[in-house]
């Protein structure tokens, strides 16, 4: 028997959202330290949930599966349903049984009829208790289908100056490594870009001190060591990726049990902000990052089922974010582009010919991203969408095309006057017209994360005391909302209209809105904070930035009309040779 799936529960480090693991009332109590649930006398537990479902469709799309069956563990007498969901139809019980469980006893229910039959549709457990506190311990959905050839797994995790985090995530997964059945077939790598980590070498655990290439050159390293130690897969994770291990249960299953030798897995995220939102279960990339299912509330049965059986494979551009990507190393034709960081993992799944799948609970808890933007991360974002655009037939555009890309990343940034933003862009499109060498003379970054930290420090992070907090509304802010949403697009958020200062207001925005525009109309400063609300930082209009900045982006604009066909050979010429082992062996030889 093979593991397929099992029934977790929250944990306090990770989630403590309950609705996303199961259902029950007030006759239903959890213990975290043994993963268990206590039932009084008639309560119903179910497991209808996020991380509890089992996606019968998504295995049987990507995997074997000659047979599968329920295994419960437990203490008493219940009445068991597995409950079948599938879209357009009624729910139906196909499994029912009333059963006694003495303690720690196992029983096996097949359900290969179903697996057999039906070709999609959400399964679920459903418990209730005939006595008084009875237990239920551990739930798993498995199979006996042959398996070939087990995955050696590299799972390989590249850090910079996180040492806590990184450490914390080793112990981890060297704890669950030590029972889980298939742990001699898994190795755990760490990427040290900082040479700072103090993690002991063990027999499950690598360290690797690497030359600070960013993400681009830590996953690169990663995937150069996990090919050289014959491991068949590789893992890309993050140092600060927060997950359940039933993470690794999956994936593994899912590798191994694969019906195609391009099948990858790549793992949803959900920001620590809101805990119960998806943010991002699988996402495509065409003019921009699009993710799937993005504010899909994982309390909502409903809204879960619907994201679940919507199929994987709708997108050609789909991509795995590194948070938690697993793949085949034989199916690798291109390594990494050297981007430094941001857009390396969309270019890699562009660029090789991946089977992406998505899997319920299969996913990790990160910082929520609107938290990390800054001129920085704005520079690599608009120079990785313009890169990926110049290099793929699948995201080919005419001139004009190119352009809306530029100006919709600029627009944002003026409209709600982060004008260090907008300078930092339209320096990384002067950096994509140098052409492909200009990436590698800039491996390091190191030259333009000065110059762009130097640009951009009244859009830093400050202390609250040090940020104005007054509100006043102005003249505007009292529009319906429709109204001014309009106003603001038309004068350019008052840039066109004299004496704006005076007639408009100055207001706070918090985290959730600070990349939407919007909340920007109709003010003429406004001041942000953190989720937490312990630092902010406050911008303003200036029409002179303003002027200046549109006057640029006219001639970088030119610039790239002039030069479209022939910037778009030059980067496709030189890809295969940039993305190449080769030329990570050699620009890593240094470490």
């Amino acid at each position: 028997m093979i593991n397929l799936q099992n029934i977790v529960g929250p944990e306090q480090d990770i989630c403590s959202e309950e609705e996303l693991y199961y259902q029950g009332g007030d006759g239903v109590a959890f213990c975290e330290k043994t993963n268990s649930f206590q039932m009084d006398m008639g309560a119903t537990l179910s497991f209808e949930t996020y991380f509890n479902l089992f996606n019968l469709g998504r295995w049987k799309s990507g995997c074997e599966l000659s047979d599968l069956s329920f295994e419960i563990v437990g203490r008493g007498r219940f009445h068991l349903k597995i409950i079948l969901n599938k879209p357009g139809a009624t729910a139906a019980t196909v499994l029912e049984k009333k059963l006694t469980l003495a303690l720690n006893q196992t029983q096996l229910f097949n359900l290969s009829d179903v697996a057999q039959h039906e070709e999609t549709g959400l399964l679920h457990l459903e418990l209730q208790a005939l006595d008084a506190k009875a237990v239920f311990l551990r739930g798993r959905f498995v199979s006996s289908t042959r398996v070939t050839q087990l995955p050696q797994l590299a799972i390989s995790i590249t850090t910079f100056l996180r040492e806590i985090e990184v450490q914390k995530t080793v112990q981890r997964l060297e704890r669950f490594l030590e029972h889980f059945e298939f742990a001699k077939n898994i190795q755990v790598q760490v990427v040290d870009n900082g040479h700072t980590v103090q993690i002991p070498p063990s027999d499950q655990t690598a360290v690797y001190l690497n030359r600070n290439l960013g993400g681009a050159g830590g996953f690169s390293r990663g995937l150069l060591e996990a090919e050289a130690a014959g491991s068949t897969h590789c893992l890309f994770m993050d140092d600060d990726a927060t997950f359940h291990m039933e993470n690794i249960v999956r994936t593994y299953a899912f590798l191994a049990l694969a019906k195609d030798s391009s099948t990858a897995l790549a793992g949803a995220m959900i920001n620590t902000t809101n805990k119960w939102a998806m943010w991002e279960n699988g996402a495509y990339f065409d003019g921009a990052c699009s993710p799937l299912h993005s504010g899909t509330d994982l309390r909502s049965r409903l809204e879960v089922a619907q994201m679940e059986l919507f199929p994987d494979q709708d997108h050609k551009t789909l991509y795995g974010g590194w948070w938690f990507f697993a793949f085949p190393i034989r199916e690798v034709k291109h390594y990494p582009f050297p981007f430094f960081v941001r857009g390396d993992d969309v270019g890699f799944s562009l660029a090789n010919d991946f089977r992406i799948f998505t899997l319920n609970g299969v996913v990790s808890f990160q910082e929520d991203f609107s938290e990390k933007e800054s001129p920085l991360t704005l520079y690599l974002d608009l120079r990785n969408h313009l890169m990926h655009h110049l290099v793929f037939d699948d995201l080919a555009r005419n001139r004009f095309g190119f352009s809306k890309i530029i100006l919709h990343f600029l627009a944002r940034s003026l409209l709600r006057f982060h004008y260090s933003s907008a300078r930092a862009q339209l320096l990384a499109c002067r950096d994509i017209l140098q052409g492909p060498g200009f990436f590698d003379d800039h491996l390091d970054m190191t030259l333009r994360r000065a110059q762009i930290k130097e640009l951009s420090r009244d859009e830093d992070w400050q202390a609250p005391s040090q940020v104005d907090q007054f509100e006043h509304p102005g003249v505007f802010s009292r529009l319906p909302e429709r109204v001014l949403f309009y106003l603001g697009l038309l004068t350019l958020n008052g840039h066109i209209i004299p004496f704006w200062s005076s007639l408009a207001g100055q207001r706070r925005v918090g985290i959730q809105d600070r990349g939407t525009i919007p909340q920007a109309f109709g003010y003429q400063k406004i001041i942000y904070f953190n989720a937490a609300e312990t630092k902010g930082y406050t911008v303003a209009q200036s029409k002179l930035r303003f002027v200046r900045i549109a006057w640029q982006t006219s001639k970088v604009l030119m610039r790239f009309f002039q030069r479209y066909r022939g910037l778009k050979a030059s980067y496709r010429s030189d890809y295969g040779r940039m993305t190449s082992k080769h030329y990570w062996q050699k620009v890593l030889q240094k470490s």
